[in-house]
């Protein structure tokens, strides 16, 4: 057993005006992960070569497209957590929707925000569709890695109970175990998919999209992405600790699903559609 790291969940405190003000490393997760998606993309539509034709951008529409990512990401993870995980405590008191620095953001809502944001930019825009799909799948990982790791610092999403040695002694975890008597080590979650959703999806598509030339076939990396993603997210929720509100009778759908859905989490259910989109996007990109 590992015991957790004494790390703060601020990357730094200053006081500004007799108002304290803290840098979260949840917020520079998302700060990094847009910068780092803003350089791959330009870096993308710079290179003619990766293109069947001419690029389906250029960098200073990339500046506006970010702005939208921003939008989408943190309007659609909300929204996407207050629907699917406590529609139940939102509802009795809505003034906490908004309050996004307390937490409660949902990968699935933010990437239907994105989904939304895109096809709107897309559009307004007159860029390709399935080609601004893979460039915004091809930056994806990196934010995908870096929310994880912060996760894992703000000893949050932790895992189910477990004994191998590699278990961590989450803070205030401990009152959750059933099985285990004593300190309770849990499974790292978050690690596990910051190395299965980031760093190899992250990998996997940088050489498809740059060395194998997959960004000449529109919506194979998209769809690569997809797969990707949901494989790995379903596979982790196996050892990830299910939120307790998709299991409480505050949450009317959650039982639902649960009741219908065979044991599988939220998690899981919410992805089967990633994957099946996602053979489907790379099936008929391949084709083409």
């Amino acid at each position: 057993m590992i015991a957790f790291p004494d790390i703060s969940p601020n990357v730094f405190t200053v006081d500004l005006f007799g108002q304290e003000f803290s840098l979260r490393w949840y917020a520079l997760a998302y700060m990094a992960g847009l910068l780092w998606s803003w350089w791959l993309i330009v870096r993308a539509v710079k290179q003619p070569r990766l293109w069947a034709g001419t690029p389906p951008m250029v960098p200073e529409q990339v500046e506006r497209l970010l702005t939208w990512m921003i939008l989408g990401v943190i309007l659609g993870g909300r929204l996407g957590y207050v629907l699917f995980y406590d529609l139940s405590a939102y509802l009795a008191d809505p003034s906490q929707i908004y309050k996004v620095w307390q937490g409660g953001m949902s990968f699935h809502g933010g990437f239907v925000g994105v989904v939304v944001a895109g096809i709107w930019f897309s559009r307004r825009e007159k860029v390709p569709m399935l080609s601004m799909g893979d460039l915004l799948a091809l930056a994806a990982p990196m934010g995908l890695m870096l929310g994880r790791i912060a996760n894992f610092i703000n000893a949050e999403l932790w895992g189910r109970e477990t004994h191998l040695p590699l278990g961590v002694a989450f803070p205030g975890a401990g009152q959750n175990c059933t099985e285990l008597v004593g300190i309770c080590a849990r499974h790292p979650s978050q690690l596990y998919e910051a190395a299965l959703e980031g760093l190899l999806l992250l990998i996997l598509l940088t050489f498809f999209a740059f060395r194998r030339g997959w960004l000449k076939h529109p919506g194979a990396i998209m769809g690569l992405f997809l797969i990707g993603y949901g494989f790995a997210r379903f596979l982790v929720e196996f050892v990830r600790q299910p939120d307790v509100q998709f299991i409480s009778e505050g949450n009317p759908l959650g039982l639902a699903l649960q009741v219908g859905g065979y044991g599988l989490t939220m998690g899981q259910i919410l992805t089967l559609p990633m994957l099946a989109a996602g053979l489907w996007f790379t099936f008929r990109a391949r084709k083409a």
